[in-house]
């Protein structure tokens, strides 16, 4: 059973930063490329990052450009979420996710459909 855990959510003032990590049971994450999501309340869920298998392919959401990076460790099987300079507007319940194909590389998912396995997800709140 393949099982994503997110941790490193809080409660930061505007203009602070967070690092959020995803590890996976079941699944070796370090073959799949990786994606981060967020929805607030009242909203639908919101491509974020994403990651290929390898590492050295990123893509991000326009919101959150030039403030957040995603990055990866294979050897230690885990996907980052650097996110700085946060905003009021960034508080979200935050998810990671894993693309259904291994070795992944040139293609990026944004849409959460194309998703195969998820997290429970962690909650970040910026206070203004």
């Amino acid at each position: 059973q393949v099982q994503l855990v997110e941790s490193g959510g809080g409660l930061v003032q505007a203009g602070g930063s967070l690092r959020l990590s995803c590890s996976a049971s079941g699944r070796t994450l370090s073959r799949y490329a990786v994606g981060w999501f967020r929805q607030a309340p009242g909203k639908e869920r919101e491509f974020v990052a994403h990651i290929s298998w390898s590492g050295d392919r990123t893509y991000y959401g326009d919101p959150v450009k030039g403030r957040f990076t995603i990055s990866r460790d294979n050897a230690e099987n885990m996907v980052y979420l650097q996110m700085t300079t946060l905003k009021p507007e960034d508080t979200a319940v935050y998810y990671c996710a894993t693309d259904p194909r291994r070795f992944v590389r040139y293609e990026v998912l944004t849409s959460a459909h194309d998703y195969d396995y998820w997290g429970r997800g962690t909650q970040v709140t910026v206070s203004s």
